[in-house]
């Protein structure tokens, strides 16, 4: 339980970090923004289209005399799907977009004496691999956790905390991604060391998936987010060079 705290801890510490380093801070909104407003465009389009998308899916309930309120609770399962998709896949698509400006700011936050460097255009697409790989874990454990929803009294107690962890260990996977790679680590290694970190990196990533499910909160919260994973690695997961 101390660790765990200690974690969210350190995502407390980035925003500490962020409000001394004003311009820093306003440095990270920029690629974070971008993100917000491709989400918005997306998730407007999805909830304007949602009957189309639900009719194209279920033909079979063309002869059905309740079709329509069928499908439509088939766009609302749409719209809701969208928008857990785009929490769980903010910070990796942010990350992505801002690798160059998030680079920066956690070179800023956590400084080595000497660090793995390569060109953005190299690492770029190996950011996006990782992020794949990683958002196909997070699919695997939670779409049976979706469905668990729909079971009584385990579905509105036990799947939302299990959720939560879950989608809070894998933020903290692509937000101390950043800081790990500048030590040399590969993913398999990264993945490792979280592991055994487990309630620390679990406390971080969990303040920061309940933050995260505020829309315009995580705008703002990202370069805190960024800082504090530079932090937690500095000062917990990795505190001296390999």
């Amino acid at each position: 339980m101390r660790d765990f705290t200690s974690g969210v801890g350190f995502f407390v510490q980035g925003f500490g970090w962020v409000a001394r380093n004003g311009r820093w801070w306003a440095f990270g909104l920029i690629p974070a923004l971008v993100a917000f407003a491709i989400y918005v465009v997306a998730l407007i389009y999805l909830g304007t289209n949602a009957s189309e998308f639900a009719a194209f899916l279920t033909p079979f309930a063309d002869s059905w005399s309740w079709r329509e309120l069928f499908r439509a609770l088939v766009g609302i399962a749409l719209v809701l799907a969208g928008l857990a998709v785009a929490v769980l896949t903010f910070a990796a698509v942010t990350l992505a977009i801002g690798e160059p400006f998030y680079e920066k700011l956690s070179s800023a936050v956590d400084v080595l004496e000497r660090e793995e460097e390569q060109p953005f255009w190299r690492t770029l697409p190996r950011s996006i691999r990782d992020s794949l790989v990683t958002l196909f874990y997070v699919l695997l454990f939670t779409v049976p956790l979706f469905f668990l929803g729909f079971v009584p009294v385990l579905g509105q107690t036990v799947v939302p905390v299990v959720g939560a962890a879950v989608s809070g260990f894998f933020l903290t996977v692509e937000l101390t991604t950043l800081a790990l790679e500048r030590r040399g680590m590969a993913r398999k290694q990264r993945f490792a060391l979280l592991r055994a970190n487990k309630a620390s990196a679990l406390g971080f990533g969990v303040a920061a998936f309940l933050l995260f499910l505020v829309p315009f909160v995580a705008v703002i919260a990202m370069p805190a987010a960024v800082a504090g994973a530079a932090l937690l690695v500095r000062d917990r997961l990795a505190p001296t060079q390999p």
